[in-house]
């Protein structure tokens, strides 16, 4: 039976909504670049603190990046996030926060006051969601929401969950994330997909063109409708870019087993 899933009142109650963006890649610089429109928007509907935002990925920008991320040639070899990030805070006026290096499971042990509200992964490995999943049973067990992001070649999906932790309680209508419905996201045994071509020509034709804003904005649109409305009937979507076709992911329980079972005799 299809629930709604409800906005935890204390993520709006007290300071900055902190959110932390893993990947400056094509999903993650879509996300950041866009992530100060729902800043503004926050603040119209009464959260005069709006978001808090930083931004982690270790990568410098490469030539190839230059085709389909907001990197120019006056980029190359500086630090994706940092390029963002103050790009950002100029046009702005913010002051949001690039980290320059790659995130591990214990990433915040040392450093709870920084734990996000939201942690948003835009990565495209298994190793990488893999440590993002054992952090929230580390340092980050403060975390409210985790909203995944991921493609292939010509479809993706985003996915919203809630990782359970001592923020949020062992319930029924408690948000799936996404290593709990598709563990195998996150199963290293399995090897990983290539790596993106370092060809410029080879990775378009790897990828098609605005995949990565497509999901960037439809996962943010999700996130307005859950500050503005306080709820939620469906927590991610899945989209192909040859069809057209979009299928959200209803917040419904016996979905969640279904899918979880699928998962796992598809695995064995």
């Amino acid at each position: 039976m299809r629930i709604e899933h409800r906005l935890p009142s204390d993520l709006v109650r007290r300071g900055p909504i902190r959110v932390l963006i893993i990947g400056a890649g094509g999903t993650g610089s879509s996300i950041a670049m866009s992530l100060p429109y729902l800043d503004q928007a926050l603040r119209v509907w009464g959260h005069a603190s709006g978001l808090d935002v930083a931004m982690m990925d270790a990568d410098t920008v490469s030539a190839t990046n230059c085709v389909r991320q907001p990197f120019s040639a006056s980029d190359i070899g500086q630090n994706k996030a940092t390029v963002l990030i103050n790009r950002i805070n100029i046009f702005w006026g913010t002051k949001w926060r690039a980290i320059p290096h790659r995130f591990h499971a214990r990433s915040f042990e040392s450093h709870r006051d920084e734990i996000p509200d939201i942690l948003i992964g835009c990565v495209d490995s298994r190793e990488a969601r893999r440590a993002i999943e054992k952090s929230f049973t580390h340092a980050l067990t403060g975390t409210s929401y985790w909203l995944d992001l991921g493609n292939n070649a010509a479809s993706g999906q985003y996915v919203l969950g809630q990782p359970l932790n001592d923020r949020n309680r062992r319930k029924a209508e408690r948000l799936r994330t996404v290593s709990e419905l598709y563990p195998e996201i996150v199963d290293t045994d399995a090897g990983e997909d290539p790596l993106p071509s370092c060809s410029a020509v080879e990775a378009l034709d790897r990828q098609e063109p605005f995949i990565n804003q497509t999901l960037a904005l439809n996962a943010l649109a999700m996130l307005g409708q859950l500050f503005r409305y306080g709820k939620l009937s469906y927590h991610g979507a899945f989209f192909n870019a040859r069809t057209g076709q979009t299928s959200a992911l209803p917040v419904d329980p016996a979905l969640w087993a279904k899918t979880r079972k699928c998962s796992r005799k598809i695995a064995a």
